[in-house]
């Protein structure tokens, strides 16, 4: 299994995650506020499970190989060498946290590439910690969520000498903007997204600092302040910085690039003020304050400031926009040759414009009737009391959340019969013989027919295939996945599909539909399970499973909070980020079949552990059309369905 685990830049809000730790003993002090996203640069490692050790190769950034790593999987062992100090020391903690926590055995990490500048302010060494804790909990199955990955690498850094922050595994959360939130020893996360690409360029100054001075002169100034130094440290990791912070926050969530700049002006200008005094040799920064006023960049950027706990270690800029992000990057390796600059760029959260629903089957379960026509054209009697092809309702579902183009993926024999119902025309006597209303009718497919673009499955080798065909069409942009033989009704005023995109509007990551399913019945769908997040209908996904018997479903796939012997399965409606195609293009390549067919839910749970995932409880309901048995109920429930 391969894993990437970037960095973290703290944006605004450095130090206060420790400061806000200090309301246990003086509750006046301001909570801990942190706007932090990844970086584009970090750990790349392949891990396999050991059965007896955690062992650990290492590669340098020139790309010579360090010394292996190696020691038995033993609780003391590992406490004892955690505490040596040391970046195998990283590997030990968090391993030993495992082994107290849970039934693990070793790993074999191998950490092929790290492009993550180390000790300039972006948590490498946290980052290293996040990549063994995911490690343990994909490889062992844990189910633990990104949280529970963050709160065990924290737990597993403290327990080497590193005087890491709270903030420092926000790193888990991939390069996806947070707010997180510090009161005592509390700790909330709020993922963010932003309407438009916002520009940064990071800069490791070539400089030294010590950050260990830096955070025994800050501590000192807690929790009690005892004059005018250590007040002033506590206003400005307080008030001030909490101010800054939840006004970037707001800016970042609104795509307004130029006020971030200005904050962050105000923000390196307060700390200056306020906290530089209480450890001057460290934080006068004369080499980022050199780098900050240089005049060939001005024209380029909205604003900079420091990094993480400050001191001549590392700059960040917002620049205007990706023209001025490379100018920038040239001017300072220009100028300032020891110095290294990295572009990052907090993408936006893309619309939703197109929707895929795979219709290239057989049928067989359907035979006779499926001899002469496509499942896709079984009749159905709508509530509007029109009676239609499945294939026309899924459609109108889709495009009742304002979905802009439909892929449909048929096999190449039957395109004359999918494009002849949306785009032809009928003959004059069948048109002579309809009523006006029906005739305008026809003109209304065609317009349905403009937005469909015809994908081909030459061979029919299972649902994730077919998924796959679409891969250039779909051109890595986010996209809605319909079954071609559900069919979706609403409980509320919001279609299925328009609450699964608000969903995916809110978050940024990929969303799968869900309902409650009994035990009984658990073994025909796939299924989940995970955490609920931010009320009863939404979770962070932690496992997928296909088609679990009850027995599993009941050991492994249990929710807290949902009734006894109720699961939650897949409502077969998804929207997927285009990552989806490379796990797919993987498993193709590498011919790794389930039953003979490539499927769609062993990608999916690999998307989960690479980018998270989340699940919805669909207020509504799903018909199946693909057995005789279901479709003779669908017939019977569907048009007098009414919410």
């Amino acid at each position: 299994m391969k894993l990437f685990v970037p960095g973290r830049l703290c944006l605004f809000g450095e130090h206060t995650d420790w400061a806000g730790g200090y309301r246990r003993q003086n509750p006046t002090i301001e909570k801990g506020y942190t706007l932090l996203t990844g970086t584009n640069q970090g750990i790349y490692a392949e891990v396999q499970a050991h059965p007896t050790h955690l062992i650990i190769h290492t590669t340098c950034n020139d790309g010579s190989r360090l010394e292996s790593f190696r020691t038995p999987m033993e609780e003391e062992t590992l406490c004892a060498i955690a505490q040596v100090g040391g970046f195998f020391s990283y590997g030990a903690g968090v391993a030993y946290q495992f082994l107290t926590h849970y039934q693990v055995m070793g790993l074999e990490i191998d950490n092929y590439l790290t492009d993550l500048p180390i000790q300039k302010g972006l948590s490498s060494s946290a980052a290293f910690c996040v990549l063994v804790a995911r490690a343990f909990n994909q490889i062992y199955d844990l189910k633990m969520t990104i949280r529970g990955e963050m709160e065990l690498a924290y737990l597993g850094e403290i327990t080497t000498p590193s005087q890491c922050g709270r903030m420092d595994q926000a790193c888990a959360y991939g390069n996806r903007p947070i707010l997180m939130t510090f009161d005592r020893d509390r700790i909330a996360v709020k993922e963010l997204k932003t309407p438009q690409n916002l520009y940064f360029v990071i800069v490791d100054l070539g400089a030294k600092k010590n950050t260990q001075l830096i955070l025994k002169s800050l501590n000192e100034c807690y929790p009690i302040a005892t004059d005018n130094i250590k007040e002033k440290v506590q206003n400005y990791l307080g008030k001030i910085s909490a101010k800054i912070t939840l006004d970037a926050t707001e800016a970042l969530q609104q795509g307004n690039a130029k006020r971030l700049g200005e904050l962050m002006t105000i923000a390196q200008a307060e700390f200056d003020l306020n906290v530089t005094p209480a450890c001057p040799t460290e934080l006068q920064a004369p080499i980022l304050h050199q780098l900050l006023n240089h005049p060939p960049i001005q024209p380029y950027i909205f604003g900079g400031k420091g990094v993480g706990s400050q001191g001549d270690g590392t700059a960040q800029f917002i620049v205007k926009d990706e023209i001025s992000q490379k100018q920038v990057i040239e001017i300072i390796t220009r100028d300032f040759p020891l110095m290294q600059s990295y572009p990052l760029t907090i993408k936006a959260t893309q619309k939703v414009r197109k929707a895929l629903i795979p219709a290239a089957g057989f049928g067989t379960r359907m035979f006779p009737s499926t001899k002469a026509v496509k499942k896709e054209f079984f009749p159905i009697i709508d509530r509007d009391g029109k009676t239609k092809p499945i294939l026309l309702i899924i459609i109108e579902e889709a495009l009742s959340a304002g979905i802009e183009e439909i892929g449909i993926v048929i096999q190449e024999r039957d395109r004359e019969t999918f494009s002849q119902f949306f785009n032809g025309d009928p003959s004059p006597e069948y048109r002579e013989k309809l009523s006006k209303d029906k005739q305008e009718y026809i003109e209304y497919l065609q317009e349905i027919g403009k937005k469909i673009t015809w994908l081909t499955q030459e061979k029919q080798e299972g649902y994730g295939h077919a998924v796959y065909c679409a891969a250039e069409w779909v051109n890595q942009e986010p996209f809605l996945l319909l079954l071609g033989d559900h069919l979706y009704q609403s409980q509320i005023d919001k279609s299925c599909s328009h609450q699964l995109l608000e969903i995916y509007q809110q978050y940024g990551i990929s969303v799968i539909g869900l309902r409650k399913t009994p035990g009984e019945e658990i073994h025909h769908y796939g299924c989940v399970t995970g955490k609920f997040k931010d009320g009863n209908n939404l979770l962070e996904l932690n496992q997928l499973y296909e088609k679990p018997t009850l027995d599993y479903a009941q050991n492994h796939l249990k929710i807290e909070h949902l009734e006894e012997n109720i699961f939650l399965s897949v409502f077969g409606m998804y929207i997927l980020t285009p990552k989806i195609f490379y796990y797919l293009e993987e498993e193709i390549r590498e011919n790794l079949r389930d039953k003979g067919e490539f499927q769609l839910t062993t990608c999916l749970e690999k998307l989960r552990q690479d980018e998270g995932m989340k699940g919805y409880i669909i207020k509504g309901k799903a018909f199946d059309t693909g057995l005789p048995e279901t479709y003779r109920q669908t017939l019977i429930e569907y048009s007098l369905s009414h919410y």
